[in-house]
């Protein structure tokens, strides 16, 4: 599921393209940005659709050895441990992600003889598949092995990288974190006894997550006066046109954030727009931004516009 990282990162790029746009229209903005949301459960899905269909490779390469002519005894009695393993079985068998793949209408049979088939080629031409074949280590290497496996050549192939870019520009920042969902999501999967484990759900509280997204969104937009004028005083002699305008509407955010969320703590909004810059601003701005939101969140909890409520956040 999403994290508030990547919550507060969708939301960033919301807000870029808003300020970037000449018609600034909130309502609008705002639908994209839950499109992009969305979006990423498709790419969670498309990803565990892949492996299913790396799985649909090996079992055709098994039946294709069994119809040989002149089939030797490996041939006509394959070696099942990987196809069978009960994570790839699940995997394949799995209703809701046969109802995904429906719905969202999506599926690799169009790539199968290029980008599936060729993933396969590599997974099969590693030691970790080699030794999922051999059972070493017994059942849980086996496991971990499948598991290695996915990581290793699915979200880290070039090709599969490329493929995604094309298929969606929302997707560009969503790939380790699907991943990483994918890979839990096939943990799940080990078990014999119930292949139609539910998928990872978008959000741990819909609810709780949706009311964050539309706050922090539009309070950034609603408070963008009074928050760059006070971002203006704390930034001594440096006009706001020098200030990088990804550091700007990172601070904006922040600040809104701190106002508008009595239970997040103040060092954890500060911590993660400090981190966020990192990835998404200028070499230097992490410790500009630090010094700016710091000061700021002072003096707001000093006049009593930020106000923490809850066990521990009370100062």
């Amino acid at each position: 599921m999403l994290n508030r990282r990547h919550l507060r990162i969708k939301i960033l790029h919301a807000l870029y393209a808003y300020y970037q746009s000449e018609e600034k229209n909130v309502q609008e903005t705002e639908k994209w940005l839950f499109k992009s949301i969305n979006k990423f459960r498709e790419l969670y899905i498309h990803l565990l659709l892949i492996f299913k269909s790396v799985r649909e490779i090996g079992v055709e390469k098994i039946e294709t050895r069994r119809k040989k002519i002149l089939a030797t005894n490996e041939d006509l009695i394959p070696n099942f441990s990987f196809v069978d393993n009960p994570i790839m079985v699940n995997l394949d068998r799995n209703l809701e992600l046969i109802e995904s793949s429906k719905n969202f209408k999506m599926s690799w049979e169009n790539e199968k003889d290029d980008i599936v088939r060729a993933v396969y080629r590599n997974i099969e031409n590693d030691a970790a598949f080699q030794e999922v074949l051999n059972g070493e280590g017994g059942d849980d290497l086996v496991k971990s092995n499948i598991l290695k496996l996915f990581k290793k050549h699915i979200p880290n192939n070039d090709t599969i990288q490329h493929y995604i870019e094309e298929e969606s520009v929302l997707w560009s920042d969503d790939l380790d974190l699907a991943s990483s969902m994918a890979v839990k999501t096939l943990r799940l999967f080990n078990t014999d006894e119930n292949p139609n484990i539910s998928l990872l759900d978008l959000y741990k509280d819909p609810e709780d997550e949706i009311d964050f997204i539309k706050n922090l969104f539009n309070k950034t937009i609603e408070q963008e006066e009074e928050n760059e004028l006070l971002i203006q005083e704390k930034a001594q002699n440096w006009e706001l046109e020098r200030i990088a305008f990804m550091d700007m509407i990172l601070m904006k955010m922040a600040l809104a954030e701190a106002k508008t969320f009595e239970s997040i703590p103040v060092k954890v909004t500060l911590n993660e727009f400090i981190e966020i810059s990192k990835f998404y601003s200028t070499p230097k701005s992490s410790k500009f931004i630090n010094g700016i939101l710091d000061k700021s969140f002072q003096e707001l909890k000093e006049s009593g516009n930020i106000v923490k409520k809850g066990r521990g956040l009370i100062e």
